[in-house]
């Protein structure tokens, strides 16, 4: 029983300092503060404003509980062994072993360490290089986030979408809530290459397209991003494709250029033309923190090149489905043979090998 004493020990040890490590105390705090305002009588004024911090609340409930119920776990463990109760020996093994794996399923969170990973991220995807292919290649890479999220329980909200004249999508954006959307996608951004056999040639001829795929954080507090409403210009239109009774109808779509960066943020699913600028203002304050980032570390060395274009040559990741399957990641040199399951959206294999090369990054 010693030994076992003894490993309970360490692994109780182990989870509180990955808990310190992930400053779950301070999670505890902000949600006990977001708890009180929740019941505070005016709280559901704003509906909008409440149902995210609702959805905050929720997620920070889930992820906290989740680490605390595990540390209560192996402390009670820990307690039961130091009777020595000799017939306890078969279980508290069993205990330890089930315990043990679900820490190494949560350790993931020790490589997310970034200012924004915890965040729900908002990804867009643009077809590339590949006409009417690359369009379906956007399409396709659309499911594939979808599922994943799905599989990881995030919640997704397609806020932006423009089809193509023939099939799949020119481009679309949309949003990715749950604890960790961001540091777990962040390694998407870049160009995706698919090479199969087309299903818009008559020929069935091998065909190589293109997607672009941009993730950024949802920033918790935009209002700090500070923009000149001169820098602005604001269009707005008549909305098309999915988006409830009013598309169509009103002009409520909305499209945001930044004059001096020429970044354009278009939102079209809400209802009304105030919600979709509102919206349209959060994602282009993002995309300008993630701008002036970029600069920041190109000005030290850290980042060189130029942005990149959905073409040849550009891609981070090539999806092989002919005349082989296998998907490989560039950057990382991880790659699998299941182009299937990978499309259906288990793209953990490429996360895990990209966090692992910027923790061996940082650490040089």
């Amino acid at each position: 029983m010693q030994i076992i004493v003894k490993e309970f020990k360490q692994l109780a040890a182990t989870i509180e300092q990955a808990m310190k490590q992930l400053n779950i105390e301070s999670e505890m705090d902000k949600l006990e503060k977001l708890q009180s305002e929740m019941r505070e009588p005016s709280f559901w004024d704003n509906p909008e404003e409440a149902a995210r911090i609702s959805q905050q609340a929720t997620d920070l409930k889930k992820h906290t509980g989740s680490w605390q119920g595990l540390l209560n776990e192996a402390k009670e463990a820990l307690a039961l062994a130091e009777m020595g109760d000799g017939s306890l020996e078969q279980e508290l093994t069993h205990t330890f072993k089930k315990l043990t794996k679900e820490y190494s399923q949560r350790e993931f969170e020790l490589k997310l360490s970034g200012p924004h990973d915890k965040s729900p991220a908002t990804l867009s995807i643009y077809a590339g290089t590949g006409g009417t292919d690359a369009q379906d290649w956007a399409e396709m890479l659309l499911r594939m986030y979808l599922r994943f999220s799905e599989k990881n329980s995030f919640k997704t909200e397609i806020i932006n979408q423009s089809s193509g004249e023939e099939a799949g999508i020119k481009s679309v954006t949309f949003e990715v809530n749950g604890p960790y959307a961001f540091g777990k996608l962040k390694s998407e951004k870049g160009v995706h290459r698919l090479v199969r056999l087309s299903p818009f040639n008559s020929d069935n001829l091998r065909q190589t397209s293109f997607a672009l795929v941009e993730v950024l954080p949802q920033l918790e507090h935009p209002e700090q991003v500070e923009i000149d409403p001169k820098d602005l210009k604001i269009d707005v239109f008549r909305a098309g494709g999915h988006g409830g009774q009013s598309v169509n109808t009103t002009d409520s779509a909305v499209r945001v250029t930044h004059l001096p960066t020429g970044t354009v943020v278009t939102i079209q699913n809400e209802r009304s033309q105030l919600q979709n600028k509102e919206k349209a203002m959060g994602i282009l304050k993002a995309k300008l923190t993630a701008l002036m980032l970029e600069q920041q570390k190109a000005e030290i060395g850290e980042l060189k090149g130029s942005p990149q274009s959905a073409e040849w040559g550009n891609q981070i990741r090539s999806y092989i489905l002919h005349p082989y399957t296998k998907v490989k990641d560039h950057r990382t040199g991880a790659e699998t043979a299941q182009a299937k399951a990978v499309l259906d959206g288990e793209i953990g294999i490429f996360i895990e090998a990209y966090l692992k090369k910027q923790i061996g990054s940082e650490n040089k």
